[in-house]
């Protein structure tokens, strides 16, 4: 009855869509500096060392803490607190994909991990923008709908930019791709307009000191010093392996022969499918089971799934095994979500959610966009199957913390804080 009254909202209320076409709007700017660049920049004949360090340009995302309390403190004089910030991001977006259609990845590297650094910069910001949108814009008892229409709408634009542009790539110079997808996201400036402006329950901080400050006093004393600091050094840790094979994963099926269109209707399709089917498993198992627990299950299992890639690159182009290996791989990531998201939740103080979430999130970004950063060079050294089995060791740092972090037979969320049940579900 509850799920059905969820559905029923989507439909009935103006902000439910709105969250769906912001979300929509979050998840455009990922791939194309990540999975989808690389597809570009490998059809260019970029070195795999250069692929590999181009995941650095999502510093962003990681530093994106940084500049956090700067979009709380501050008001636009547009729009309000949220929306005001997300067309000002969504703009920058706009000019700076489409700017990419003006590069030349084997003549201009320098000048593209520029662009892609930018771009990179104004989606890290729209995601922290938005992430305050969510959280002040919904009531209690819609959180639930609100994540769901959310992860829903950021899938659909990990769809459209993983798999329906490389698609459009084995039919269309890669320039005019990224023109598309600029005017794609030039759209999310009509859906920030469209959104209604949350009401402002609290005063901004009363300076950008305090809107530093407050939230990390409060989270180390919640904590306490030795245990938050090797909390926050098991998020950084917790997906590397998992980081390391996103980050070479089609490079690394591009030079086992598929096509753009081949990696592009399965990663990017059936891939993200599985990743939809992965949450909504791991939100299940994870009611009944508990945040704890469920990153113990689900970390061991995305570990393993690195097997399945190393399975392929023993093989000479098995069109099965790589869709076995692309749903398994992505499967696997889709319940770890689950759980991994939950316990960042865990951790955050209602009060600060923003701020602390921000924090968070981007040490959760260390692993998948800096650390990764040798996988070229390393995988060029190794080669493909050794650089597989590598990924399977880089997992054991983050597992070997959880009895630390997140201790098996624990009752309370990690940080003991009033816990939302209908988002952790559903993440």
């Amino acid at each position: 009855m509850k799920a059905t009254q969820s559905i029923v909202q989507v439909f009935q209320s103006r902000k439910m869509m709105a969250l769906l076409l912001l979300g929509l709007a979050s998840g455009l700017p990922l791939f194309l500096t990540s999975r989808t660049l690389q597809a570009w920049m490998t059809k260019e004949g970029v070195d795999l060392a250069s692929i590999g360090l181009f995941s650095l340009v999502a510093l962003p995302y990681s530093l994106k803490f940084l500049w956090s309390p700067f979009l709380d403190r501050y008001v636009p004089p547009f729009l309000g607190r949220r929306r005001g910030w997300l067309v000002i991001t969504q703009i920058g977006l706009v000019v700076t994909i489409a700017s990419m259609s003006l590069q030349q990845p084997a003549q201009t590297l320098q000048l593209l991990a520029i662009n892609a650094l930018l771009i990179a910069f104004f989606s890290a910001s729209q995601d922290i923008a938005f992430d305050a949108y969510r959280v002040d814009v919904l009531e209690e008892r819609e959180r639930g709908a609100g994540a769901a229409v959310t992860v829903l709408g950021y899938r659909i634009a990990l769809l459209i930019t993983g798999a329906l542009a490389l698609i459009l790539a084995d039919r269309m110079p890669w320039t005019t791709v990224y023109l598309c997808m600029a005017g794609l996201m030039a759209l999310s400036i009509g859906f920030s307009i469209f959104a209604p402006e949350p009401i402002q329950q609290e005063q901004p901080p009363a300076t950008l000191l305090e809107a530093v400050k407050l939230p990390a006093i409060e989270y180390f004393e919640r904590s306490g010093l030795l245990r938050g600091l090797l909390i926050l050094v098991f998020i950084v840790l917790y997906k590397f392996g998992d980081g390391l094979v996103n980050n070479m994963a089609t490079p690394f099926l591009l030079q086992a022969g598929f096509s753009q269109t081949d990696i592009g209707t399965i990663q990017g399709g059936m891939g993200l499918l599985a990743t939809i089917v992965g949450a909504l498993a791991g939100g299940a198992i994870l009611s009944q089971i508990g945040v704890n627990r469920s990153l113990w299950v689900f970390g061991a299992l995305q570990a393993l799934s690195n097997l399945a890639y190393y399975l392929l690159a023993q093989t000479d182009r098995s069109y099965p095994l790589m869709v076995l290996a692309i749903n398994i791989e992505n499967f696997c990531a889709g319940l770890v979500t689950a759980g991994f998201v939950a316990f960042l939740m865990s951790c955050c103080n209602p009060r600060f959610s923003a701020t602390q979430f921000a924090l968070l999130s981007s040490l959760m970004a260390v692993s998948r966009d800096i650390l990764v950063a040798p996988a070229g060079t390393i995988a060029q050294a190794t080669g493909w199957p050794t650089f597989f089995l590598l990924t399977l060791v880089a997992s054991v740092p983050g597992l070997l913390l959880l009895p630390i972090c997140a201790p098996w037979n624990a009752q309370l969320p990690p940080l003991s804080r009033p816990s939302f049940p209908d988002d952790d579900q559903l993440y």
